[in-house]
């Protein structure tokens, strides 16, 4: 149970601080960050960590106290020595994480303040292995390792603060990944050895930080393991020797005109607005239950109607709010609808309020 004094973190945003209030009743904790504002948050979002930085907010770590395992005492035989246990939380492994995937996520400290902020750089690992990781950047030909250590499956961790005179030697970085599992039988997985390049103009733009999978704040992300495939794509087309080449502009000749193949033209976008009033003209004696359900019904019978139509793309706008009906959405396309492909439909057009799915 987290006590007043406590130093803790969030786990579902960045940041942390000191509790200073609890209010058991509720599971509320009362946090002050370094700035000296007082931050509700549920007891379940937080975890304690050792003693907090005052300027960075970050845990300090404690080098001073030893494993219980390592400290011998000479005064006993070591047979009669109870040692402590401690309980190690079972690694949850994922169908879909035995497919390796790494990524960066960069947050803003202030994102209001964009010209002048600081930014956190967190590593990603949404698969079930174990990754070493070794992370350098480097300007002028100079490289140095920023960060470097083990990160477990499904979990994030944060790597480094960026300041903005730092920023120019983050356009050009490298990730170094050395995948495997404990303790158990595992197919071995391709290293990963890649370099990024990052227009350090994209954190100075508002719209490089968008709602993702990983965390509740907008954030800048970059796939690690994507950028690895298209760098190895790259060099498959950059080794094919220019006889290859003109061979197979030869057999393209021979071969002859194709067949002309119509393909049936796809309509425009649909628009879908899920909002409630949008369905109903009154919500009068309606609970919030029955509200969402009748726009997952809806959501269900715009697919239903659509869903020989291959290739046709529908927004379904459902707005920000508290999330309910997007995730909902989500968890049936993951789901229900999961050879479909969706993804956040255009910022521009629609803010964070909207899904595109695409027909498949």
């Amino acid at each position: 149970m987290i006590k007043k004094g406590d130093s803790v973190r969030f786990l579902n945003a960045v940041g942390g601080g000191v509790v200073v209030r609890v209010d058991e009743a509720k599971k509320m904790l009362y946090v002050e960050d370094s700035d000296g504002f007082e931050i509700p948050v549920l007891e379940r979002e937080c975890v304690v960590v050792g003693a907090v930085n005052k300027e960075t907010n970050f845990p300090v770590k404690d080098f001073k106290t030893k494993p219980i395992e390592n400290i011998q005492i000479a005064t006993q035989p070591t047979q009669n020595i109870e040692r402590e246990t401690r309980n190690v939380e079972p690694i949850i492994e994922t169908p879909e994480g035995e497919t390796l995937k790494a990524l960066l996520a960069f947050f803003p400290l202030d994102i209001k303040q964009l010209q002048t902020t600081n930014y956190e750089c967190f590593l990603i690992n949404d698969s079930n292995y174990y990754l070493y990781y070794n992370l350098i950047n480097g300007e002028n030909g100079t490289w140095k390792s920023i960060a470097n250590g083990i990160i477990e499956p499904n979990s994030q961790e944060l790597l480094a603060e960026i300041t903005k005179a730092d920023l120019s030697s983050w356009e050009k970085i490298r990730v170094q990944l050395i995948p495997f599992k404990k303790d158990k039988n595992y197919k071995p997985q391709s290293v990963v050895d890649t370099v990024l390049k990052i227009n350090a103009v994209k954190f100075y733009k508002l719209h490089s930080f968008t709602e993702n999978e990983y965390f509740d704040d907008l954030a800048m992300i970059i796939d690690i393991t994507s950028e690895k495939e298209k760098e190895v794509e790259n060099q498959k087309l950059a080794d094919i020797s220019p006889e290859e080449i003109k061979k197979a502009m030869f057999q393209k000749e021979e071969t002859g005109r194709p067949r002309i193949i119509k393909r049936p033209q796809i309509a425009e976008i649909i628009e879908v607005d899920l909002h409630i009033n949008e369905l109903v003209d009154s919500t009068a004696g309606m609970s919030n239950g029955d509200m969402l359900q009748l726009q997952l019904d809806k959501f269900h019978a715009i697919i239903d109607e659509n869903k020989n139509r291959k290739g046709q793309k529908i927004v379904f706008i459902h707005g920000k709010g508290e999330g309910v009906l997007r995730k909902e959405i989500e968890k049936e396309l993951k789901t229900r609808y999961k050879t479909y492909y969706f993804q956040d439909a255009s910022f521009r057009e629609y803010g964070f309020g909207a899904t595109m799915i695409t027909i498949k």
